[in-house]
């Protein structure tokens, strides 16, 4: 079958190989999948960087592609779920990676049907940024009517998160630019915020739960919007100690994750408020609870560009360079 593989770590342009590899081996709890679409994502480049490995350590040659949406082909001994045929869609496990080939063996634990009103385009740019607003929030467990403001929420997180958040019962505010305001307040946030001209820090006191798609550069005017005691997750800023524990690195990686992100903890006990920084896992439990709310309000993703398997170096470019509005995507 064919692959989109990289060799090894490296800094600057992204280059990659389409090569001929072996099917992947299906164990009794696997499902095989014929990949339909893969969308392309800023994790990608990180992964190819050299910057998560501290996280992850892939070995080479590796094949990329987090998230896809597919045909089930085959089935492990094991597996009741899922039956041949079947339309599917996941992020793939964090050490199982592979998105961008032709052919990619899943645990079934890690995939949920697609549902029937998503093409498979769509529904492989659904996954990733699903299940990460379902694991932020879950952190935050938040009360309904609870307020959440979610920095740089006109992005296509903001448009799984939102739905997701207010069908918790959530009150959610965001920020975003002028030509996504009305897109974004029709998904149900009651406060919309042009990064522009308006400053939310000027305008908001004593939110209970905050997200940051950002970075640190964020968080301190997020911590000051914050009320005493609450939780702000991070997509983008720094790992810390508590990060590394929950995720089961080694003790001298927390030791080294404690020291990164102890900026962030010190701008959070200021106030007895508490931080998180999130690495989104696979997770086929949650990705249909989240399917299943999105299926209610026909949600869609937007896409932006289309490529095909031998252009994934001009997809992964044009991620890096932020050339299309949408989900990058690559249809085999």
């Amino acid at each position: 079958m064919k692959a989109i593989q990289i060799d090894g770590y490296k800094k600057g342009e992204i280059k990659v190989t389409l090569r001929e590899v072996d099917m992947p081996q299906v164990g009794d709890h696997d499902i095989l999948v014929k990949v339909k679409a893969a969308a392309v994502n800023p994790l990608e480049l990180l992964i190819a960087h050299g910057d998560v490995k501290l996280v992850v350590p892939y070995q080479f040659p590796l094949t990329l592609g987090n998230e896809m949406s597919g045909v089930v082909e085959q089935i492990g001994t094991k597996v009741k779920k899922f039956k041949k045929g079947d339309r599917v869609f996941a992020r793939l496990p964090i050490n199982r990676i592979g998105a961008f080939a032709e052919y990619v063996a899943i645990d079934a634990s890690a995939v949920a049907k697609t549902p029937d009103y998503l093409s498979d385009v769509e529904a492989s740019a659904v996954p990733l940024t699903a299940l990460t607003a379902e694991q932020a929030l879950d952190i935050l467990n938040l009360k309904s009517d609870s307020s959440l403001f979610i920095s740089g929420g006109s992005g296509s997180f903001g448009a799984m998160a939102i739905p997701l958040a207010t069908a918790r019962g959530l009150n959610v505010i965001t920020s975003g630019g002028a030509k996504a305001k009305e897109r974004t307040k029709e998904l149900g946030v009651s406060q919309y915020f042009d990064y522009k001209t308006e400053d939310y820090t000027k305008h908001l006191k004593d939110i209970d739960g905050a997200i940051d798609s950002l970075g640190d550069k964020e968080l301190p005017r997020l911590f000051s919007i914050l009320r005493e005691g609450a939780t702000l997750v991070s997509l983008k800023g720094m790992p810390n100690a508590s990060f590394a524990k929950s995720f089961g690195l080694s003790l001298w990686k927390q030791w080294l994750f404690k020291f990164a992100g102890m900026k962030n903890e010190k701008l959070a006990k200021k106030r007895n408020q508490h931080y998180h920084f999130i690495f989104v896992t696979a997770n086929g439990a949650q990705l249909e609870k989240a399917a299943t709310i999105l299926t209610n309000r026909s949600i869609r993703p937007e896409i932006g560009n289309i490529y095909t398997l031998e252009q994934a170096e001009e997809a992964l470019n044009n991620v890096a360079l932020h050339h299309s509005q949408g989900k990058v995507i690559i249809q085999l």
